[in-house]
Formats: structure tokens, C-alpha cells, sequence
């Protein structure tokens, strides 16, 4: 009942249309044209940014970490995953910046294992109910079974967070004694449903959350696997989780493993190579802030992307593996504020994703691999003053900017069509040097039995006003022959005045604790807005004209339906 009154609220937030069909388009310089040609498919679309995580596991069971997790189930009609830090780390469940517990391995004073679901349970539990799968990363190091335990838990921002929860095992019959348990008590509880989650060994093990070698964390892996598939014989599988592949360190720990994988002594069985369903690793970007404002860094992270891909696409046996950025992020680091983080609230965010995953997409199929998603690292922080300046999808219950991209792309649905635009800035550019003053304008469509969807974007990497840019979205291929009256057109946004709570929150005060009805209007002003209701067009021989004038760090998503 909830979530059904969620959805009315957000269906019934609407603006003043910014353009009526029929009426003359007003006279502008210098439009942009983007092309859609609906009758020109390009295979099956399929959702890859459907993935999310965080650091702290124990916000998912918290009143707004369900209710987020309900609206991020929502998103898509395929599954939606979510990939959890500190799943295995010691502690009473207290969830602070980058930190989490669950408890669920401590040691008798005869040095023999105590298992703990307690905590576990309240964390799956809240993805079950929410219908979101686990990506279920197994980590990090139980206190007991560390072989430097001491400090174990950090105070973040105070001091390194790399504490001896980042350690090897010191007995890794112990640790597999643990995974194995704790596989099967996870196929007790939640039966069948096991089938579709993923498994990912460990996070980022070529910095700090690895204080051992790379050769040991290879033995980590095989152990792990091993254990794992002992109790679901067909479980997804995968690793290393490597940073973004932009370090001679980041290459060596993804080469090696992919090497050892292939062909190397398996520590839990003896035999040649382990196995992996997925390839993992976390391209980021970089931004700095500059003379008062905020430069993104998209070529940094694309640079990171292109690099992991050729070096996965250049082993045969490992080239058509899915591969799972497992955090790809503008940034890295979600609990860290500063000024250069300060695009984190409104729809700088929400553009940045909109662009990083179409050209992401690209470099795919550039290289022929097979990419199955990229992880939004990001959720949402308990306790903390609202747009506090955290990378997270909502705020004290209320949804930021960046969400409704993601409620856009979820409409798209069907096959890929072919689209170009004439404001658009060539891949090959943005890996030499992002997307500077000139904005790119370009967009994305798909076509389903009924309808098109056009997600079209004006980005830049330099956070400056810019004037609004007039677009003719040119869309053939349609249906010819219709009775009048059955083809209809809407248009969704997000930009600086739409979809945008945080905008509304300035307007507001900026209040750090907003009253219950502030909060009502704020969640209001979260929902996907759509600029007027669905309007009927008519398509001349099967082509539409489709004026619309999108602001810089806006996105738009236009729906074609009959």
C-alpha cells in the first residue's frame, strides 16, 4: 500500500509544458539534431546499470534503506542487484561511514568456530522483501580469524579505514569452514532464490582492503569458490574486484589472476585453474574543484573502463566472460565530502551516469566484450543532515536528482535503434579529454511493440551556466497508418528545476532537519517529473518532429507511444 501511494504522488507531479504539439517551435540559432531512426534495430536491449552498493550493509534494514530498496526494485522489469561491503566483518551491527558488521564468526575460547545469522538474516531479509537480488560479496576478514586483527574496527574520517578487518586469514580451513556455512545458510533460508544471485570474492584486493599478496588472494579465491560451489554447485562466480585498471598495480593483480584462473594451480583443489563466471573491476573518475566550481573528470573514467576491457579482451578464453564493473563511480570515495564532491545533490550526478553508461556501452562493443553491468556505488547514509554532500541515491527518505536518470533509463525497454546526433563528441575524444566547455549532446533510443524511447543528455565535465539548448529530435520509422488520435508523445526531465529535490530544498532554507511537511514537499519534488500529461502527435509518413529545449546537465527522456 506504500509503495502504491508512492507511485500515485510521483504520477500526479507534473510542470507546465515547455512545448505543445502543433505549436510553431520558437526561432533559436543553432539547433541541435539528433537522429532517431525507429525502424533500425540494433539487438536486444538489455539493462546493465541496474546494479547498486554500498559500504554500510546494515542501513538496508533501516525504515528508509527499505524504502529505497523497494523504489530501486521498481526501476526495472529485469533484477535489480545490490552488492553489500563488510558482509563477514566483526562487530554489533552499528553502521557508521564506511563501515558495517554482522557478527557472524567469532571463536569459543577452544579457538572453534560460533556462527551468527542474526544480522546476516535482517540484511538478506531486507533484499528478499524488496525483490532485489544479492551481488553477495564475500568479505571482509572476522576479527577472530585475522592475522593482524588489531586495530579492527576504524573511525572514519580519523586515521586509515585499512584496519584488520584487510587481512589474509590465518587459517584458511577456518575461513572456508565459514564461506561454506555461510552458503548454506543462505540456501536453507532463501532457497530457489539462490540460483540468480552473484558471488564476488573480496573488494579491491591491489589496495589496503588487501593486506597480502596477490598470489594470496589468489589462494583466497580458489578456497572461497571452492566452498561456495560445494553447496550451490551452480553459482555465479567472479573476481578480482580490482580497482580501475588505471596502474601498472591494478594491471599486474588483473592480469595475474585472469593468468591464474587459466592455468594455475588451484589451492582448494589441486587441480588446473578456477573458475569465473564474471571478470570484476571498478573504473572511476576524478574531479577537482576549480575557481569556484566543479570539473568532472568522465575521460579519467572511461580511460580506466578501456584499459580493464583491452586487458580482459586480450585472452581469448577469458574475452566473451561477462564482465562486472562493480563500482564505476565519478569518484571514489561515497562517504568523502569536500568541494570537489559538491555535484553529488543535484543533476551534475544524475547527467555524469546518463553519459558514463552510454559511452561505457560503447567501449564495450568496441572491443567486443561482454559487458553485464556497472555497480552505482552509492545508497543512502542513516543519521546524517539532509544533502549532507554524500555520494548516495536519496536523503533522509527523499530521492535525489540522480535517481529519476535512473527511473529514465528504466522505460527504455525493446531493441536498440540507431541514433546520431550533430552535438555529439566523438568517443576517441572523450578518452583524450572528457567533455570540456562544449557540451555533448547526444542521445540513446530503443523500440518495443508500442513505443519509443529517446534518452537524450546536454553534459558537460565543467560545472558552468550555459544557455539552454534548443534540439530537433528527428524520429522516423514509425507507423505509417494509425487512426487519428492513437499516437502520443511525453517528455520526462531532470535538470536544474525538475526531478530535483534538492532545488526545492534550497528554495526551503536549506533546512538541515526538515519538518514533516518540508519532507512531504521534498518527496514530492523527488518523484520523475514529466513536462505536461501525454499529448496526441501525428507522424507524416512515419516520421515525427520532436522540438525540445534541454539545459546543460539536464537529461530528458521522450516517450513515443501508439
Amino acid at each position: 500500500m506504500k509503495k502504491q501511494s508512492r507511485v500515485m504522488i510521483c504520477a500526479a507531479l507534473m510542470t507546465t509544458p515547455m512545448w505543445v504539439p502543433g505549436q510553431a517551435v520558437p526561432a533559436q540559432a543553432n539547433p541541435v539534431d539528433i537522429l532517431v531512426h525507429a525502424g533500425q534495430t540494433m539487438g536486444k536491449y538489455a539493462p546493465d546499470w541496474n546494479y547498486f552498493g554500498a559500504d554500510e550493509p546494515n542501513y538496508l534494514y533501516t525504515p528508509d534503506g527499505r524504502k529505497l530498496l523497494g523504489e530501486l526494485h521498481d526501476l526495472s522489469k529485469g533484477p535489480v542487484y545490490y552488492r553489500p561491503h563488510n558482509l563477514l566483518t566483526t562487530g554489533d551491527g552499528e553502521g557508521s561511514l564506511k563501515w558495517g558488521s554482522t557478527n557472524a564468526y567469532t571463536e569459543k575460547l577452544d579457538g572453534t568456530a560460533a556462527y551468527d545469522w542474526t544480522i546476516t538474516d535482517k540484511i538478506f531479509d531486507a533484499l528478499k522483501i524488496a525483490g532485489v537480488r544479492p551481488l553477495v560479496e564475500v568479505g571482509f576478514m572476522p576479527e577472530a580469524l585475522s592475522t593482524h586483527p588489531e586495530p579492527y574496527r576504524h573511525d572514519f574520517p580519523k586515521g586509515s579505514v585499512f584496519t584488520g578487518w584487510s587481512y589474509p586469514p590465518k587459517d584458511y580451513e577456518k575461513w572456508g569452514a565459514l564461506v561454506g556455512a555461510y552458503a548454506a545458510h543462505l540456501k536453507e533460508r532463501y532457497g530457489a532464490d539462490t540460483d540468480g544471485w552473484l558471488w564476488e570474492v573480496w573488494n579491491e584486493p591491489d589496495i589496503g582492503y588487501w593486506h597480502g599478496t596477490p598470489e594470496e588472494y589468489d589462494r583466497l579465491y580458489d578456497v572461497t569458490t571452492a566452498a561456495i560451489r560445494k553447496v550451490l554447485p551452480g553459482a555465479k562466480v567472479g573476481g578480482p574486484s580490482a580497482t580501475g585498471i588505471s596502474s601498472d598495480k591494478a594491471e599486474h593483480m588483473l592480469r595475474q589472476f585472469l593468468e591464474h584462473c587459466a592455468s594455475g594451480k588451484n589451492a582448494a583443489t589441486g587441480e588446473v585453474g578456477a573458475p569465473l563466471d564474471f571478470v570484476s573491476y571498478h573504473p572511476k573518475g576524478d574531479p577537482k574543484f576549480v575557481d569556484g566550481h566543479v570539473e568532472m573528470s568522465l575521460g579519467t573514467q572511461l580511460r580506466s573502463t578501456e584499459r580493464g576491457m583491452k586487458i580482459i579482451a586480450s585472452y581469448p578464453q577469458w574475452k566473451r566472460t561477462p564482465i562486472l564493473l562493480t563500482e564505476t563511480d565519478p569518484e571514489g570515495c561515497a562517504a568523502c565530502k569536500g568541494p570537489q564532491n559538491g555535484y553529488r545533490n543535484g543533476p551534475l550526478y544524475g547527467v555524469s551516469v546518463a553519459e558514463a553508461m552510454a559511452r561505457i556501452d560503447q567501449l564495450g562493443r568496441k572491443y567486443g566484450v561482454n559487458l553485464q553491468g556497472g555497480v552505482t556505488w552509492a545508497f543512502t547514509f542513516e543519521g546524517q543532515p539532509s544533502f549532507a554532500g554524500f555520494r548516495e541515491l536519496a536523503t533522509n527518505g527523499v530521492d535525489k536528482p540522480v535517481l529519476n536518470v535512473f527511473r529514465m533509463y528504466g522505460k527504455l525497454d525493446g531493441d536498440w535503434v540507431k541514433t546520431s546526433s550533430s552535438g555529439a563528441i566523438g568517443l576517441e575524444e572523450m578518452l583524450k579529454d572528457g567533455v570540456g566547455a562544449n557540451s555533448d549532446i547526444d542521445a540513446i533510443a530503443t523500440r518495443s511493440e508500442h513505443r519509443v524511447s529517446v534518452l537524450a543528455w546536454n553534459y558537460s565535465d565543467v560545472d558552468l551556466p550555459a544557455a539552454a539548448v534548443p534540439i530537433r529530435m528527428m524520429v522516423d520509422g514509425l507507423p505509417g497508418k494509425l487512426p487519428k488520435g492513437s499516437m502520443k508523445l511525453r517528455e520526462f526531465r531532470m535538470d536544474d528545476t525538475h526531478s530535483n529535490a534538492y532545488a526545492v530544498w534550497k528554495k526551503m532554507g536549506s533546512p538541515e532537519r526538515p519538518t514533516p511537511e518540508q519532507t512531504a514537499a521534498l518527496e514530492r519534488a523527488g518523484c520523475l517529473e514529466s513536462l505536461g500529461p501525454e499529448r496526441i502527435v501525428e507522424a507524416n509518413d512515419g516520421r515525427l518532429v520532436v522540438p525540445i529545449s534541454l539545459p546543460r546537465q539536464g537529461v530528458s527522456l521522450v516517450t513515443i507511444t501508439w
